[in-house]
């Protein structure tokens, strides 16, 4: 192995803002931020979604969206549907 060329491994503590859970993970990813957690400052970065909020981690559905985008769907693609064939259905 070349000395000098791999990057810093270090624990790092990222925080998921949407469900306020942090996470202690061992990461190359680098940050200006740190942040004390648990009597130890860690680098500190923050996420938008991880598994503690997203929806198919949790077995939460956002059906409002999806019932939005099936509606577009079928109102964009209504006109292919008129001929009345069997492959479409």
């Amino acid at each position: 192995m070349r000395a000098d060329i791999h990057p810093t491994y270090s624990t790092v503590l990222f925080h998921d803002t949407n469900a306020d859970v942090y996470f202690l993970i061992g990461s190359t990813i680098q940050s200006s931020q740190t942040r004390e957690y648990e009597g130890e400052t860690y680098p500190y970065v923050t996420l938008d979604i991880s598994s503690a909020s997203h929806p198919f981690y949790t077995g939460e559905q956002r059906q409002a969206s999806n019932e939005g985008r099936v509606a577009s769907f079928n109102k964009r693609f209504a006109r292919f549907n008129r001929g009345g064939s069997k492959a479409a259905e």
